[in-house]
């Protein structure tokens, strides 16, 4: 009897340490870290195929009601395998983290990335609202359509944060008046606006200052803009999310 407990407990150590290494593709280093190969090869790609077909892109349609940042997703399968030979490992295409994303269509297509782990925590917060059964309610007013969740009532211990992209902070998540999560980037702007030596007037969208230096950009968001002391606000009139 002693002999086969050894036995069991041999194998469970075992199979802790193989789960340990066995991890699924979202958690290899590959699909961890925006690696600059891997978003190069994508904008060149993107490149070929803007030369190729007349100024056309290879994205999938959105209608307006996507923000700047989620409007326009590469579609791989235009790129593949002419101008592409293998889909980027962090891709989400590709079981990664990242959905691939093309900014400034018009003049300068530029690949950009959505990190979708901050989807995901969006997603479980809708789901655990929705299964609670409860009408929705809004909260205390943030700022101009921007209200805080009644979390407590949906279940949730404390407020919903989600992992900022450009830092360690933890970003609080809010409600619009229709009903859609906006994520407040004023912790990572604050640290940004103090990086800039050259500040736009208020008024002005400042959420570029995110990506300026970062390929990642700050998908779910309202505008924001400064004050007259250079801190990062809400903007007043936010017509799109």
């Amino acid at each position: 009897m002693l002999k086969y407990k050894k036995i069991i407990s041999l194998i469970i150590i075992c199979t802790t340490f193989l789960s340990a290494c066995a991890f699924p593709d979202k958690e290899k280093a590959e699909n961890q870290v925006p690696a600059k190969d891997q978003l190069n090869m994508v904008q060149t790609a993107v490149d070929e195929y803007h030369k190729s077909n007349q100024g056309l892109l290879p994205i999938k349609e959105r209608n307006d009601s996507y923000s700047i940042y989620l409007k326009h997703p590469v579609d791989f399968n235009k790129l593949k395998p002419k101008f592409l030979s293998q889909l980027p490992g962090n891709s989400f295409e590709n079981g990664g983290i990242y959905q691939y994303v093309i900014m400034n269509v018009d003049k300068d297509p530029t690949v950009n990335l959505i990190d979708l782990r901050t989807s995901e925590v969006l997603k479980d917060i809708r789901i655990r609202i929705d299964a609670s059964g409860k009408p929705l309610q809004l909260g205390k007013k943030v700022a101009p359509n921007v209200y805080e969740i009644e979390y407590k009532k949906y279940g949730f211990k404390k407020k919903p944060t989600v992992p900022s992209p450009y830092s360690n902070e933890r970003l609080p998540v809010y409600m619009n008046g229709g009903n859609d999560f906006v994520i407040d980037y004023r912790l990572d702007l604050a640290k940004a606006i103090k990086k800039e030596k050259n500040l736009p007037k208020p008024g002005t969208d400042i959420r570029y200052l995110l990506y300026k230096d970062s390929p990642i950009l700050p998908a779910y968001s309202p505008e924001f803009t400064i004050n007259d002391k250079n801190e990062p606000i809400f903007k007043s009139k936010v017509k799109k999310y």
